[in-house]
């Protein structure tokens, strides 16, 4: 008779168990949920073995956009292929919100996920707020000491956070913007003024433009409301712009190229997925391969035990020039040889 009873609340113990891991990964209100995130990835990894622990990962991501997704999906198959059946992701879009971004990873720290992905600069920051102690990886970030506001940087935090970094060398950012357009009478600098990353790479763009003795005007929008007006100004008084990775131009990279296009003004940008939208060329990086290696770091902390505190943050192994066809077809550019089209 005891032992009926102990195997009765052994499986009801065991139904519990796995009614609370399936509703870790179900979308809440506050961002949208993506329940089957990982899903097809868990197939293809359920080779995989550990010590049979099942982790938990919280992943935020700012707003949907091919970049942030592609860093995602790196991120979460790297650990499905790893972990296979024991990993579970809360894959959660603030929809471009800071407040939204809050609320998802509060709600990550009150569920106590085993570790917090932060898809961008926004989300890395109300990571960091909401909890000291559980691991955060962020990816699809320029520059930590400047989100996290380290003044001696040193490579790592020395905090509960680390990540990969999707800053391209400025340096030769500048170098194919002069390349495409070598005697430009100004250059334009547009930026969301609310992403401090974009502020980051605006000055170190401005900086080498200067010592080429290049021209350069700084504009900036407060949100995207303010594209139309800031964009047409920028177009009217510069004969080129560059835009770094900023998700509030990402995100209306289309809207920028309605009114740059008809003005026969080129843009030269941070990102792949700004230039498909918007500009001529850009110094690209895989934003997949920054996510998988992203995932390889969770997998040592969570499994071999890695200190995220001195965890050097990593950045894209390679980089690629890349253009964008149509667009350089529609202002009659002719572009060099070793730039790859995009989507080719």
């Amino acid at each position: 008779m005891k032992k009926k009873i102990l195997s009765v609340l052994l499986a009801s113990v065991m139904t519990v168990s796995v009614l609370a891991g399936c509703g870790s990964e179900a979308g809440t209100a506050s961002g949208t949920g993506n329940g089957d995130g990982g899903a097809a990835a868990t197939e293809a990894g359920s080779g995989a073995s550990n010590d049979g622990q099942t982790y938990n990962i919280g992943i935020c991501q700012l707003v949907e956009h091919p970049a942030l997704d592609a860093a995602t999906q790196g991120f979460k198959d790297a650990l499905t292929e790893k972990l296979g059946d024991n990993v579970k992701f809360d894959e959660q879009n603030a929809q471009g919100e800071q407040p939204n971004a809050v609320t998802i990873c509060n709600g990550f720290v009150s569920d106590n996920v085993d570790l917090i992905l932060a898809n961008a600069t926004s989300p890395l920051q109300a990571a960091a707020a909401a909890t000291t102690t559980i691991p955060v990886l962020g990816t699809s970030i320029t520059d930590y000491a400047t989100a996290l506001e380290i003044s001696d940087w040193s490579g790592s935090t020395g905090r509960n956070i680390s990540g990969t970094s999707d800053l391209a060398p400025i340096d030769e950012q500048e170098k194919i913007l002069l390349e495409l357009y070598p005697s430009p009478k100004q250059v334009g600098l547009l930026y969301c003024s609310a992403e401090a990353n974009s502020l980051y790479q605006i000055e170190l763009f401005e900086k080498a433009l200067s010592a080429d003795g290049v021209t350069s005007k700084r504009y900036s929008i407060a949100d995207t409301n303010e594209i139309q007006a800031v964009v047409s100004t920028a177009a009217s008084e510069c004969d080129v712009l560059y835009i770094p990775t900023d998700n509030t131009l990402a995100n209306a990279a289309e809207s920028v190229y309605s009114i740059t296009g008809p003005a026969k003004v080129p843009v030269i940008c941070g990102e792949e997925g700004i230039c498909a939208g918007c500009g001529v060329a850009t110094l690209s990086i895989s934003y997949y391969d920054l996510g998988y290696k992203t995932g390889e770091m969770a997998y040592d902390i969570l499994v071999n035990g890695a200190d995220v505190s001195t965890m050097a943050v990593a950045y894209a192994p390679q980089v690629t020039k890349e253009y964008n066809k149509k667009i350089a077809d529609e202002l009659g550019i002719t572009v060099p040889s070793d730039y790859v089209a995009i989507g080719e």
